[in-house]
């Protein structure tokens, strides 16, 4: 009865495209004007793509504590949406606010104030030190107003309010695009600013978008539009309830994300070309992972409101459908990668041949993993924490960077001083043993927990 209630349910497709196309080309626009970014900085050299890849290794951490706190918040977002509890859902964007204004205020300061030990972590080359300590002092007075942003999409996002997120995104980017190109090579009268110019664009472009997704939930009353005490009115039991379930988010994505920038440490000690390509490769991998980005999100938000209103055993179909999906989705991403890696690269003629070279091998390696990356994100993002499930995404991630993503970069990267693509395709193995756990998880129904 529940298989010929699914396959021909049009309300799952429905809702998946109502949330996840306009998250998916929210990010698809994200990673395509970032991509800008870093073709508009390789015009002023290696050194300059080096520093900003390094400075930006600091945001890259917060931004993926950002997104443990937020998802974490959209768990319970997207459950007490699907009971139609609006009170409960304000307390739960306060709590966030709180936690992701104040980690925001600790990456300010040390960008502001330690910038020149920040990037002696990412780098031994001295100029790209230099210009990354630029770019640092400046882009770390916008952490605070990305705090604030993230916390409002993902609330808004579990309650399938996306569009309005992703048109104010849209704004935000094209402004940052537009600056960059005003105060990066000093166009329109201005004098060229460089590196300095790109992080004072980001800065502007990420307060405007702070301030407008604000002004948006309150001008056009959105369920979320409450009272100071509204957000603030929460209790020690409903703290201690949403930090059980959030709590192992944040460590995951804070330990995951050390993981990630401990590769990037292997690939500053590898020399400035590596730094280069893999500023570069990370850049253009976004690109074509939007998609998943998107579908991640749509699962969790789907899920969840299932799972809060009750509906387990539609829950558990559609994470099956969500599988099927993704496989095929991942193996066309997969040919399109490979294919077109020799042109995509060949658009940053203002790189070496070394790095251009890199970036191809490393595209290509990429390619042949994204299939297992994608399943992996949308089991642990959109499946696993549907429902709660947090303990065990944290086990499985910190399992897979630290017992094996982070001793291989060493050992290929460093003591065996092989090639970035073979140290590349090293790091990226671990997604085997995540997605296996993972799988067997999902199968087991043990992460279907109705938390509101």
């Amino acid at each position: 009865m529940v298989n010929s209630i699914i396959k021909n349910d049009k309300k799952f497709y429905s809702k998946l495209f109502a949330i996840g196309l306009p998250i998916a080309f929210q990010n698809l626009i994200t990673s395509a004007l970032n991509m800008i970014d870093v073709f508009m900085i390789s015009s002023l050299g290696v050194t300059a793509v080096a520093a900003v890849g390094g400075a930006n290794k600091l945001y890259f951490l917060l931004n993926l504590f950002l997104f443990g706190t937020s998802s974490g918040t959209g768990i319970f977002s997207a459950q007490y949406w699907g009971k139609k509890d609006v009170k409960n859902i304000k307390r739960i964007l306060g709590i966030c606010l709180i936690i992701s204004v104040s980690g925001g205020a600790l990456f300010s300061i040390a960008a502001i104030f330690f910038p020149n030990f920040i990037m002696h972590i990412f780098s031994t080359d001295r100029e790209v030190i230099i210009e990354g300590v630029k770019y640092l002092r400046i882009i770390g007075f916008s952490y605070c107003f990305t705090a604030i942003s993230f916390a409002y999409i993902f609330v808004l996002r579990g309650m399938n309010q996306v569009k309005i997120p992703m048109m104010i995104t849209v704004i935000s980017i094209c402004i940052n695009t537009f600056l960059n190109w005003v105060l990066i090579y000093g166009n329109l009268g201005v004098e060229p600013l460089g590196v300095k110019g790109a992080a004072i664009a980001t800065l502007i472009a990420r307060t405007v978008e702070c301030s407008l997704l604000i002004t948006s939930v309150y001008v056009l009353k959105l369920p979320i539009a409450g009272k100071v005490k509204e957000l603030f009115d929460i209790s020690k039991s409903f703290v201690s309830k949403y930090l059980y379930t959030v709590a192992p988010v944040m460590c995951n994505e804070i330990m995951w994300s050390l993981g990630v920038a401990t590769y990037s440490f292997v690939y500053g000690r590898m020399g400035e070309d590596v730094m280069a390509t893999m500023t570069l490769n990370q850049t253009i991998e976004q690109l074509f992972m939007v998609l998943f980005f998107g579908m991640s999100s749509a699962c969790a938000v789907i899920l969840g409101n299932e799972i809060g209103n009750n509906k387990i055993e539609r829950a558990f179909k559609y994470s099956k459908k969500f599988i099927k999906i993704t496989v095929i989705t991942a193996v066309c991403i997969s040919l399109l990668i490979i294919g077109t890696s020799g042109f995509v690269v060949s658009l940053f003629d203002d790189l070496t041949d070394v790095v251009r070279y890199n970036s191809r091998l490393c595209l290509i390696v990429f390619g042949l993993f994204v299939p297992f990356k994608s399943l992996n994100l949308i089991l642990v993002v959109g499946v696993l924490r549907s429902g709660g499930d947090t303990r065990f995404t944290m086990l499985l991630d910190m399992g897979g960077v630290w017992l094996i993503g982070v001793p291989l970069a060493f050992i290929s990267g460093l003591a065996l001083k092989l090639d970035i693509q073979f140290v590349y395709a090293c790091i990226l193995s671990e997604e085997f043993f995540k997605m296996t756990f993972a799988l067997k998880r999902m199968y087991s129904k043990k992460w279907l927990n109705n938390l509101v």
